[in-house]
């Protein structure tokens, strides 16, 4: 007895490139999004740097001033503090994984293919 699978590829072998098609496709575009994904957490890792050596800067000047001048001044917390929430936002950007996600879509969709495999591999035996 001939696998169903196997039988509509003979009759429709266009439905099997149209599905190949797909994968294709999904992959492509999968795979443009990736580096384009790579790109924005290249770039949030640069504006992390940069705001940290800011930050780290502003901060010490503010320690300095803030000694110096024996006085409190509100300005000495909120300009840094400003550099560090640049920082902390940048370094969130560039450890999210966002490649992991495009992977398991792909992942996801070749697992499909199979497990639809094995059922319809299965109900034939029955």
């Amino acid at each position: 007895m001939i696998h169903p699978i196997f039988m509509a590829i003979v009759r429709r072998p266009d439905l099997l490139a149209t599905h190949l098609a797909n994968h294709a496709q999904l992959i492509k575009a999968e795979a443009a999004s990736l580096g384009m994904s790579l790109a924005i957490r290249a770039g949030s890792l640069a504006v992390c740097i940069a705001a940290l050596l800011l930050a780290l800067g502003l901060s010490a000047v503010a320690v300095m001033l803030g000694v110096l001048q024996g006085s409190f001044h509100w300005v000495l917390v909120s300009v840094p503090a400003v550099a560090w929430v640049l920082a902390l936002a940048g370094a969130g950007m560039a450890l999210r994984s966002t490649t992991k996600q495009k992977i398991d879509v792909v992942k996801d969709e070749v697992h499909a293919d199979f497990e639809l495999l094995r059922l319809t591999r299965k109900s034939s035996h029955d």
